[in-house]
């Protein structure tokens, strides 16, 4: 059965964590340059932890991981034992009550409800030092489709959308780019102040 809190990702954590590859590397090694030495970074939706925080923590970065998947967030416990790690849903993190250097979102920001990729933009300008950098992927275009291994409804709300929340949030988009596996990454910085 399909529990709506981990968005489906529970019932195929062991699939999921088998058929993961190491797409994107290159581009999380790049965005992980732009951070602090040392930096701390939340991975949100960070399955088993690879290969965005495997990769992160190569860079010298301090890792913090949560999933909603149980199984997903043991493994990444595993993986890195010294990392801090919840089995969390994003919409309840307690995360986002501490600052970070930077926040990554892969392969989930889609799998959220337009309210809710609202509602995590929002915490995770709160949650972003000034400066902090914001990445996560997306369509570059306003599309809705079913996801192939969870079957959940997933949408992406188009660049034009996701740079007007970002700005809303006192977020600029830097930079936008596409990885070898065709997925599209937006990269946003937290402005030193807030423009209201």
């Amino acid at each position: 059965m399909i529990n709506n809190q981990d968005n489906g990702w529970e019932h195929i954590a062991s699939t999921f964590a088998a058929v993961r590859s190491d797409t994107g590397r290159d581009v999380i090694r790049r965005w992980a340059s732009a951070l602090p030495p040392g930096g701390e970074v939340l991975d949100v939706g960070c399955g088993s932890g690879f290969p965005v925080s495997s990769t992160l923590a190569e860079e010298g970065l301090t890792v913090f991981g949560i999933d909603a998947s149980p199984t997903l967030a043991s493994m990444f416990a595993r993986r890195f034992g010294d990392a801090h790690a919840a089995c969390e849903t994003v919409q309840d993190s307690t995360f986002f009550g501490r600052t970070f250097d930077g926040l990554v979102a892969i392969g989930l920001m889609f799998l959220l409800s337009e309210d809710d990729q609202r509602k995590l933009i929002e915490k995770t300008a709160e949650a972003l030092e000034p400066g902090g950098r914001f990445l996560f992927t997306a369509p570059h275009q306003k599309c809705e489709w079913e996801d192939v291994l969870t079957g959940q409804r997933s949408v992406s709300l188009g660049k034009a959308h996701y740079e007007r929340l970002l700005d809303g949030a006192g977020l600029q988009l830097n930079n936008t780019c596409t990885d070898e596996g065709n997925n599209h990454y937006f990269d946003a910085v937290r402005r030193s102040a807030r423009t209201d």
